[in-house]
């Protein structure tokens, strides 16, 4: 059935963050530290496994506290912070003086890479006259991600949970979404990775479309094949 609007979420689903590797890789590199002094793929993975990684998998033993700050992360620019920072802590990163730089780094534009069809997708569907709206839960502004790729164009609105205070899947962000729109939400469909937060779309009666959260790499055309849903 054809659309009339589209809600994208933005991690694993238009864009990706780079691999752990590259991240720490790239900190240190600005950091002075000398290569030998920091195990990086060991540290990588050490990172990744605890869950210290902005858009890695969840958090593993990190105490009550902690794992607070990380369910709560994506309300406020304070609480992402020092969700992440606090991780990076925990997880016994030998080098504090990488917190903040690493913290830093994920926010940047270059730290995101899109999907290979991200550009396509947006473009066709602006060209079809389809409005845009990005539906993230996320603790900071990523606005100057999507300019710093030359997509800005093809997007109408961002609802992001910081700004609006609430996670998906409560349904006051796709609320809010189809509002910028204009449109009923059964006339705007959900696309995104996550089977629970981007569900909560369907309860105000858009259709939901998922792809699979996997690298770059390894997802060429997901959201072109959505393209014969979507219009």
């Amino acid at each position: 059935m054809a659309v009339k609007g589209c809600m994208f979420d933005f991690n694993c689903t238009l864009f990706h963050l780079e691999d752990a590797e590259s991240w720490l890789r790239a900190v240190v590199g600005e950091s002075g530290l000398a290569a030998g002094e920091v195990d990086v793929p060991l540290w990588a993975k050490r990172l990744r496994d605890f869950g210290a990684v902005p858009g890695g998998p969840a958090p593993r033993e990190a105490g009550p506290e902690l794992m607070r700050l990380w369910q709560e992360r994506d309300l406020d620019a304070v609480r992402h912070r020092a969700a992440y920072t606090g991780l990076l802590r925990a997880a016994g990163l030998p080098w504090p003086e990488l917190i903040d730089a690493l913290y830093e780094r994920h926010m940047t534009a270059p730290a995101w890479r899109p999907y290979p069809d991200t550009a396509e997708v947006l473009r066709t569907l602006h060209d079809h006259g389809v409005g845009v709206t990005v539906v993230s839960n996320i603790g900071y502004d990523l606005r100057p991600v999507f300019r710093h790729h030359g997509l800005d164009a093809y997007v109408d609105a961002y609802v992001l949970s910081f700004e609006h205070e609430i996670q998906k899947p409560h349904p006051g962000l796709f609320r809010a979404a189809c509002a910028h729109l204009g449109l009923a939400a059964a006339d705007v469909a959900m696309i995104g990775d996550d089977r629970v937060a981007d569900a909560g779309a369907a309860a105000l009666g858009s259709p939901v479309h998922f792809v699979d959260p996997l690298p770059v790499t390894d997802r060429p055309d997901a959201l072109r094949k959505l393209l014969t849903h979507l219009l």
